[in-house]
């Protein structure tokens, strides 16, 4: 072994040589350097249990996100101070006229947490991860804590004037998810890169499938924000819940049952 460049050398009496990547050096009179060059059986391989705890990381930093961002969502909901309410106010009826608030809270509630679903589902068959895929997760993240925001707005604006430019901002930054975990799910799973091998083809069509036209649906909702805002709203709410609750294979559940027998993909099944 040559202490410098850490290369294995071979002895044959009566040889000279330089050492490997070094000509000007000289070894021994007796060596000759045979270098071993390094072939993928000898590369060092990432064991799986360090991979696994890389997307446990991603997973375990995305959910603090979504647990901010919904919990975000009451702060617009104000209390009624009691000076506003007047010698004749009633608060009851002042916590009525708060519905649009609470619309918007229950709405964007629910869709943050369908949104927090899917982001799990995904994870679920993610084994492995790369820069591109945190980027990709980043930018989901980024319109996930925008939320409160077009929240706060819809509530604000609803039955106002500007209620359509509103519906438009709420229904839009439905769109950006959507396209966002469209591009997080298409780099994961193209040509299987980050899946698990033991993941079901049948599974990974169908939530490939799901954000094909999911961006499109919530597309169909911005451009009715134009024209009815109520009918824009309940349909990006419709399609969160429907994507959430919808999306689970139902053959997750034999799978899980009978962990003895996992499905193999089709890549792996050797040939007659």
């Amino acid at each position: 072994m040559d202490d410098l460049t850490g290369k294995r050398l071979d002895l044959h009496p009566g040889s000279i040589a330089a050492a490997p990547g070094q000509p000007g050096r000289i070894v021994s009179a007796d060596i000759v350097a045979r270098t071993k060059e390094p072939t993928p059986e000898n590369a060092m391989k990432i064991p799986e249990t360090f991979e696994r705890n890389e997307t446990v990381r991603i997973e375990a930093f995305s959910d603090g996100i979504f647990a901010i961002a919904i919990t975000l969502l009451v702060l617009g909901i104000n209390v009624p101070k009691a000076r506003e309410l007047g010698a004749g106010g009633s608060l009851g009826s002042t916590l009525i006229k708060q519905w649009p608030h609470y619309l918007a809270f229950v709405t964007s509630f629910i869709t943050i947490f369908a949104n927090w679903v899917n982001h799990h589902r995904i994870f679920s068959f993610i084994q492995r991860t790369d820069h591109p895929f945190l980027y990709w997760n980043g930018l989901l993240l980024l319109f996930i804590t925008f939320m409160p925001f077009p929240t706060a707005l819809l509530a604000e604006y609803l039955m106002r004037p500007e209620a359509n430019v509103v519906g438009a901002v709420f229904a839009g930054t439905y769109v950006a998810i959507a396209f966002a975990f469209k591009g997080l799910w298409h780099h994961a799973s193209k040509n299987g890169r980050l899946l698990a091998q033991n993941v079901d083809d049948r599974e990974i069509q169908q939530i490939t499938m799901q954000y094909r036209f999911g961006p499109l649906m919530y597309l169909a909702a911005f451009a009715l924000a134009f024209v009815s805002v109520g009918l824009s709203v309940v349909l990006c709410l419709s399609l969160a819940v429907f994507f959430a609750v919808k999306g689970w294979p139902t053959l997750r559940s034999a799978v899980l049952l009978i962990p003895l027998f996992p499905r193999r993909r089709k890549s792996e099944i050797p040939k007659s």
